[in-house]
């Protein structure tokens, strides 16, 4: 049956201020389609880009990329999926701050009972961005030391625990004092505060010979200089942009440096097939179930204070997961 959500959209790009809660019209699920409950809203990085214009989405939009909740109703076709059923998802497309809304029934992955709703919004798309980034992008193994840059941010502190599980060494940037604690306490043996070391200078000192990857989420402040810590034939992997866009990079500076490898991969292509995004979601909920990673919700905003949310996140005033309560 139709009826309206409660969601959060933007008529501009602009601002935190650009949020508005309204009510939207919400059509019958379709062919394909599962309308869902959300129960917990997950809040990213790339909903700021997606707010600001910086990753432009055809206007007016309702933000967010994964949240968790209860199945309600089911479109036609749908025979693998049941009403009532709690499902997950962060690859279905912007559109997720909304008390309802129809999910493509491919994109959805049922949780497994030791899956909380809220740890399930608070961590596939930071948890499964974390698998494909240390084990498909790049396979990291055990005795590798790595360079992770915002440790203490939501992806950050979810790479730390695995990593280390892993019997991996992870050096990890991060802005204060509080935050090296916290990102130590989560598996980063050695936290740099970059507002008084310089990271590069640091790394020589605590891996000679260099590294084999970095993991790039800051952007502008850090990618060019990423760079000076790599050995040769190492990999940048650039994934995000909390301190801005980068500048643009002079393809000769590779081979000056090392034959050094760039990319910047989005896990939407790492879980294009349905048979990726299973597999990666499993993966996740395993290393949970197994207490590699023990994701934390450390922030929670009511659905109508999302603004507030991004003015925390983009502030760099969170540590671990934030999630928007309907």
């Amino acid at each position: 049956m139709s009826g309206t959500t409660r969601a959060i959209r933007v008529h501009a790009h602009g601002g935190p201020e650009r949020l508005r809660l309204e009510d939207v019209p919400l059509p019958p699920p379709g062919r394909g389609e599962v309308r869902v409950r959300h129960t917990a809203i997950g809040v990213n990085f790339i909903d700021t880009y997606h707010r600001s214009g910086l990753y432009p989405l055809p206007l007016p939009a309702v933000l967010g990329s994964e949240a968790a909740g209860v199945i309600e109703a089911l479109g036609e076709g749908v025979h693998e999926l049941a009403v009532g059923a709690r499902v997950g998802y962060c690859s279905a497309g912007p559109g997720a701050y909304a008390t309802r809304r129809n999910v493509s029934a491919s994109k959805l992955v049922p949780l497994p009972d030791h899956v909380s709703d809220e740890l399930a919004a608070a961590s596939m798309l930071k948890g499964m961005t974390v698998e494909f980034l240390v084990q498909r992008c790049f396979r990291v193994t055990e005795g590798m030391t790595v360079l992770w840059h915002a440790a203490a941010g939501g992806v950050g502190l979810l790479a730390c625990q695995w990593l280390s599980a892993m019997g991996v060494t992870v050096i990890g940037t991060v802005s204060t004092d509080d935050k090296a604690a916290l990102a130590k306490a989560h598996g980063c043996a050695h936290p740099i505060v970059t507002t008084r070391e310089d990271f590069v200078l640091r790394v020589k000192e605590l891996a000679p010979g260099k590294l084999p990857v970095v993991y790039d989420s800051v952007g502008k402040d850090t990618v060019h200089r990423s760079l000076d810590c790599l050995a040769p034939r190492g990999l940048l992997v650039s994934f995000g942009n909390a301190s801005g866009k980068p500048e643009p990079l002079e393809l000769l500076t590779l081979g000056q440096k090392g034959s050094l490898y760039v990319t910047r991969p989005s896990l939407m292509t790492y879980v294009a097939s349905r048979e990726e995004l299973v597999a990666s979601a499993t993966t996740l909920f395993d290393a949970i179930g197994r207490g590699w990673v023990r994701p934390e919700v450390r922030h929670r905003y009511a659905l109508a204070d999302a603004a507030e949310a991004h003015r925390a996140l983009e502030a760099r005033e969170t540590t671990g997961s934030i999630v928007l309560v309907p």
